[in-house]
């Protein structure tokens, strides 16, 4: 059996105590997002399967599309949409040799050939529905096929609509995890964990494992996940997983005034996306490294474009390279990468309240009401008497409406000054010397690497992104003083910030298996 780096194993047993006993919460039905549909098409038909650009987009709740999918039902556009996916990919499967010697295992006798049909169809309806068919889905999907294959003449035209069926059935399109006896079946845990694992469906392995009960006990399901952590695919599930955290999806809809970035442009917006996630991916699986680090490591990933931004050589002549920052460019960590910095900015310049509230709630999951309706948000213009962001936005934290709150996030972002709308370092604004001195929490900082060694080791940092996993994980925000949720955090720090213990935690944990009553 695979043991994490950080995970305690036989002969090193945890210091915390047992998990506490909790009442069950009822279950939640999610839809797919757009990147577990996606995924999930791939796994079972391909990766050279083509999709509709657009499909039923992703709704946030709390800033977390895992959230949102656990609310958000599908529109009446939605459903044509997936209508016309459903067949799309029916017919491109079908009209691939290699997927049909695949998936049909058997040579059809005649036009309509029911044995062979049901010998197909079973394990697709397992594979699409993350479930054994009922006799009555499987007869049903199987007279379809021969009523469909006698009016095309051909038995494979005839498998595109029961398939086509499949791909536009709520099992497919909602994760139906509701759960008997108090724990969700095997199957069900099956999808949870390869849903929230990897961000895509259960491979035949954890199928078996599923159908065999060994998901039911505490050592079947510490191999399976164990397994999964080690597989390729739970890199792109952390990459998912921040990408939600982090609001990276937020990047599709930003757009910059070119007249005033002319660095600006969609490669470098996708660019600066993808540096983010490889350096969480590499200090996630290649350094097994503490949380905290994502915010002071000097390594990153850079392409040319991003290169060029920051002020350094490129480390690869293409594609993206490892290169470890100056000291002297002042940048260190996630708060010195562009696609947080032009994420959390306006389109002609830099925004000191949304970098700090993107600090204060996407981090550390302190709470900021949100402004009166009438009240005024905007800035002054630039003048000889206030050249900086740091004197114009003074009057919010001199105005009794606006201080309580610009006050909890001007002076971070603030402190990120230095940085203009895209991410580029400067010196000055409008001629004067920028300062990007203050304080979070009583700890004061002098330089934006400063504040990013104080919210590295602020004691929200790590319990909110615990809270946040979890909350991912099961598809509901937990309560304050949720036990488990106490539970975990002591663990995380345990284990100085493990982020692949962490995740291990959370779906090896007594509460990620039970289930309550529908509410």
């Amino acid at each position: 059996m695979l043991v994490l780096a950080g995970c305690p194993g036989p002969e090193e047993p945890a210091v915390r105590g047992e998990a506490p006993t909790v009442d069950a919460a009822a279950p939640v039905l999610r839809r797919l997002t757009d990147s577990q549909y996606r995924n999930a098409v791939a796994s079972l038909f391909g990766p050279g399967i083509v999709l509709p650009a657009n499909l039923e987009p992703d709704v946030p709740v709390d800033e977390l599309r895992a959230l949102g999918a656990a609310v958000t039902t599908i529109s009446p556009y939605g459903v044509e949409q997936y209508e016309t996916a459903a067949y799309q990919i029916a017919e491109q499967a079908l009209s691939d040799p290699g997927w049909v010697a695949a998936h049909v295992p058997c040579t059809p006798t005649a036009i309509r050939d029911d044995a062979c049909a049901r010998t197909a169809l079973e394990p697709l309806g397992l594979a699409v529905l993350r479930r054994p068919l009922e006799v009555e889905e499987l007869d049903g999907l199987v007279a379809l096929a021969g009523t469909a294959a006698e009016a095309l003449g051909s038995f494979e035209e005839g498998l595109e609509y029961p398939l086509a069926r499949l791909l536009q059935s709520p099992a497919f399109l909602y994760r139906v995890e509701v759960g008997e006896n108090g724990r969700y079946s095997g199957y069900e845990l099956a999808s949870r964990l390869s849903f929230f694992l990897w961000d895509d469906v259960p491979d035949a392995e954890l199928y078996a494992a599923a159908a065999a009960g060994e998901l039911a006990t505490d050592a079947g399901l510490a191999v399976q996940v164990d397994r999964m952590l080690a597989d390729p695919r739970a890199r792109a599930g952390v990459r998912n997983l921040f990408t939600d955290l982090f609001r990276l999806y937020r990047l599709d809809q930003i757009a910059k005034d070119p007249a005033v970035f002319n660095a600006y442009g969609p490669e470098l917006k996708a660019s600066a996306r993808e540096e983010t996630l490889r350096v969480i991916e590499y200090q996630v699986f290649d350094r097994d490294a503490p949380y905290r680090d994502l915010f002071t490591s000097r390594l990153t990933f850079l392409d040319r474009g991003l290169a060029a931004l920051y002020g350094v050589r490129a480390p690869a002549r293409e594609g993206f390279g490892g290169v470890e920052l100056p000291v002297s460019l002042g940048r260190a960590g996630l708060l010195g990468h562009a696609s947080i910095l032009m994420m959390e900015a306006h389109p002609v310049s830099t925004s000191v309240t949304r970098r700090g509230v993107f600090v204060r709630t996407a981090l550390l999951c302190h709470e900021i009401p949100p402004p009166p309706a009438d009240v005024d948000t905007s800035i002054p213009e630039p003048s000889p008497d206030a050249p900086t962001m740091r004197e114009r936005v003074a009057v919010h934290l001199e105005e009794p409406t606006c201080a309580g709150c610009h006050r909890l996030t001007d002076p971070i972002g603030l402190g990120l000054e230095n940085f203009d709308g895209i991410g580029a370092w400067r010196d000055l604004e409008n001629g004067a010397a920028i300062d990007p001195s203050g304080e979070l929490e009583g700890r004061a900082f002098d330089t934006p690497s400063g504040l990013a060694q104080v919210i590295a080791t602020h004691p929200d940092l790590a319990q909110c992104l615990v809270r946040r996993a979890v909350a991912s994980a099961v598809g509901r925000a937990p309560e304050s003083d949720d036990a488990m949720l106490a539970w975990h955090a002591e663990g995380f720090a345990e284990s100085d910030q493990r982020v692949l213990w962490l995740l291990r935690d959370i779906v090896t944990s007594p509460a990620f298996a039970r289930v309550g009553e529908v509410e």
